[in-house]
């Protein structure tokens, strides 16, 4: 049997609560009901025979005073090292370990409890049948959703088809977990989830900046020379607006509270960018009052720009 401290990767001066901590992470590691590594079950069985001797607080004096070898026997006082035979004859004694059974001789009651949900007394726990694989799908949501909640249809990988629950503003790209409806455990344990993945459906009106939204609205030459009433489109329904006389194409109008809310309940504003539209057929009225403007009344929009 090795020293117990080089088994455990310690210094003789490591503290209690060290020896503790590293025999958990070794026994998470090395445990044969859970573990892949090569030789396992004999690691495991020397990691808790290290343990047994310098993770008792009665033990550990008398191996660190040399009163005790590495497997808890007395020494002979003619000799030195490890493995030295006592009473008996200097045959070492094993380490009863079963597959899926830790007896945990000496050791912190709880301590395979805690550390693979044994029951009392430090046995293990049998490990629980696999649950069953999650699987993923996305949900595309209407913005007039987004902003006022509600229920979504969504079909399952599986090919169950159910309704989720969308919460008001929330953002895009939110993941929602549904709880056992994923695949079925082919070993019979509990079913996998469903992550259902919310993103914003586009909208044929509204571009989506954060929680603002942008809308561009066509007016007419004469609604942006004269000024006027218009209406506008947003996620509640029409609003009207004042486009003032003599307003330039590109224009922003912001509508405060009319884009979309957050969970809090706090809404952006619908920025409204106004374009000048003329008419879609040719007007001849309309390229003689263009010539006479030309002609008698010319201005330059683009002075001052560079090139």
């Amino acid at each position: 049997m090795r020293d117990p401290y080089t088994v455990l990767g310690l210094a003789k001066t490591a503290s209690a609560a060290e020896i503790k901590s590293a025999f958990r992470k070794l026994a998470k590691k090395y445990h044969p009901d859970q573990s892949k590594e090569p030789k396992a079950k004999e690691r495991f069985a020397e990691i808790s025979q290290a343990y047994e001797i310098v993770g008792d607080e009665k033990k550990r004096p008398l191996f660190d005073r040399g009163e005790i070898d590495a497997e808890g026997k007395p020494r002979a006082p003619q000799f030195e090292g490890f493995g030295a035979g006592g009473p008996g004859g200097g045959h070492s004694r094993n380490f009863n370990f079963e597959f899926g059974d830790a007896s945990g001789r000496g050791f912190d009651p709880d301590i395979f409890s805690e550390l693979f949900g044994g029951a009392a007394g430090g046995r293990a726990r049998q490990r629980p049948a696999p649950k069953g694989e999650d699987v993923a799908v996305i949900a595309t949501v209407p913005l007039a959703q987004v902003a006022t909640g509600g229920d979504v249809r969504v079909t399952l990988p599986t090919g169950k088809a159910l309704d989720v629950a969308v919460p008001v503003g929330f953002e895009d790209g939110k993941a929602i977990r549904l709880r056992g409806q994923g695949e079925v455990s082919p070993r019979g344990g509990p079913p996998g989830d469903a992550m259902v993945t919310l993103r914003y459906a586009p909208h044929p009106l509204f571009k989506v900046e954060g929680r603002d939204l942008r809308l561009d609205l066509p007016i007419t030459l004469y609604e942006a020379v004269l000024g006027a009433k218009v209406r506008v489109p947003t996620l509640t329904g029409a609003v009207e607006i004042q486009v003032a006389k003599g307003t330039a194409s590109g224009r922003v109008l912001r509508l405060r509270g009319k884009g979309l809310p957050t969970s809090g309940g706090v809404a952006g504003d619908l920025m409204v960018a106004l374009r000048i539209t003329l008419p879609a057929e040719e007007d001849p009225a309309l390229d003689e009052l263009m010539r006479q403007w030309r002609d008698h009344r010319p201005y330059d929009p683009r002075q001052g720009l560079a090139g």
